[in-house]
């Protein structure tokens, strides 16, 4: 998941995987020109956060509790 601290989106992403028991690896893309230039590349030049990638190689971004629940097969 790639985010910022101040987000409220990440923070609330983080808390669904976090009460879901989904584990996922946290990127601050303020700390790294090459994390920013990544969620940039993948969302049309846009810093969309949280932009989170599985591992099928799919993306959401700004993704909301319904569409984290349905992606995840969670009800």
């Amino acid at each position: 998941m790639y985010g910022t601290m101040w987000c409220g989106d990440c923070f609330r992403a983080r808390a669904f995987f976090d009460r879901n028991g989904v584990p996922y690896e946290w990127v601050d893309i303020s700390s790294d020109a090459a994390d920013l230039e990544y969620v940039m590349q993948v969302n049309n030049g846009m810093r969309s956060v949280p932009t989170i990638l599985f591992p099928d190689g799919s993306i959401l971004t700004e993704p909301n509790r319904h569409e984290l629940a349905e992606k995840l097969g969670l009800p």
